[in-house]
């Protein structure tokens, strides 16, 4: 069945049903309530919050109660066609064709919100094959049902989704583990200090931490998990949960000969190197910047709707800090730009910590506030530099 007369030469199509993709849609339709926008995506079509995934299991929410409005509803309220449970296999860039599981589909303009993959370590093992991503709804809604009526999980990874997970684990009643490579959770965002106040926190509700190594082979025996370790210890375990880290996806980008580096490489009107094909979100790097966040995908979608109208958009991003969705030990961290140079001023405070990373002249290029002292996220936000 050909849907090639769905889509008008004129209009907007885009490729991807997640936060980035159904966020520009709103911010188009702001603009402009006639144009015609067709999404494709291969789930249904529905919204949910992705950023809740890690957090719904402490809040007794079902992978169902996630979604806030199904496939119809959004069409209906954003006047859209959505082309659902339908895969992109190519995009030719001259014909302005998009190629899916449900026929052809020419666009004037194109949005790339295709999102990440979960990175997958190589592991050995007979059960290496049960290892567990959780990176959308319906991984989740497996997820959930892997661990019913199990108590001990497994996770690699201590960074943001694994510190994530590990908590809301936790308030679950599960038995947690934690493997990272790492000598500290957060690797990448915290200094040493704030590190370790949060792995005490998250100690005392129960998480156990393996630090410097990582997961050598998983094999079943019965009923159990037996992970060995590469510094020779073994933790027994009925779930396994890979939290890594994401890759963007590029595959069908590259495929398509738009040129891509970590991400899909776009300037700051968000094109990329093919003419009327845009990219957003976790799949797209912006001058060597590819941020996995809310904050950044709403700032890009600001900017990209008015350049898919023809109005001349730069994108800019404020510094833009990430919470860390601990309640064992509240979180919100705003990391110094890549190479900036300074120091990390640590003070304790009553229930809380307040980390500074200060240039040598005392300007602020970056925090890391914990418990109480998240309350002082605005006023350090104001003195942070922009990030682009």
């Amino acid at each position: 069945m050909d849907h090639q007369n769905q889509s008008s030469p004129s209009g907007i199509v885009i490729i991807g049903s997640g936060l980035a993709g159904y966020t520009v849609i709103r911010e188009l339709r702001k603009i402009d309530k006639e144009i015609p926008i067709t999404l494709i995506t291969r789930e249904p079509g529905y919204f949910y919050s992705k950023p809740m995934l890690s957090t719904a299991l402490g809040s007794s929410k079902s992978a169902e109660q996630l979604v806030s409005t199904n496939a119809e509803g959004m069409a209906t309220q954003l006047d859209i066609t959505i082309l659902g449970d339908a895969d992109v296999t190519a995009i030719d860039t001259d014909a302005q064709t998009v190629a899916t599981s449900k026929g052809n589909i020419s666009y004037g303009k194109l949005v790339l919100g295709l999102g990440a993959d979960q990175i997958r370590l190589p592991i050995k093992g007979n059960a290496a094959n049960e290892v567990i991503t959780v990176n959308d709804l319906e991984d989740y809604a497996q997820f959930r049902k892997t661990i019913e009526g199990k108590k001990r999980i497994a996770i690699l990874g201590a960074g943001l989704i694994g510190c994530e997970f590990a908590n809301d684990l936790v308030l679950g009643s599960y038995v947690v583990d934690v493997i990272d490579l790492a000598p500290q959770a957060l690797g990448r965002l915290l200094p040493e200090t704030a590190a370790r106040a949060l792995q005490t926190k998250l100690s005392e509700v129960g998480v156990r931490w393996h630090f410097g190594t990582t997961v050598q082979s998983i094999d079943r025996s019965g009923d159990t998990l037996s992970i060995t370790l590469a510094n020779g210890s073994a933790i027994n375990s009925d779930a396994f949960l890979s939290a890594v880290g994401l890759r963007p996806r590029l595959d069908l980008a590259q495929a398509a000969g738009i040129a891509t580096d970590e991400g899909i490489t776009v300037n700051r009107q968000l094109e990329t190197s093919a003419h009327n094909v845009y990219a957003i979100g976790d799949c797209a790097e912006v001058e060597g910047l590819v941020l996995p966040y809310v904050m950044p995908i709403m700032q890009a979608a600001r900017a990209l709707a008015p350049n898919l109208l023809g109005q001349a958009t730069a994108l800019s991003y404020p510094a833009m800090p990430v919470m860390v969705k601990t309640p064992a030990l509240p979180t919100i961290v705003s990391p110094p730009a890549k190479g900036a140079i300074g120091d990390w001023k640590i003070n304790a405070v009553e229930g809380g910590l307040e980390a500074r990373f200060e240039s040598s002249d005392g300007k602020l290029l970056g925090f890391a506030l914990m418990g109480t002292a998240t309350a002082q996220r605005g006023a350090l936000t104001k003195e942070l530099p922009s990030i682009l």
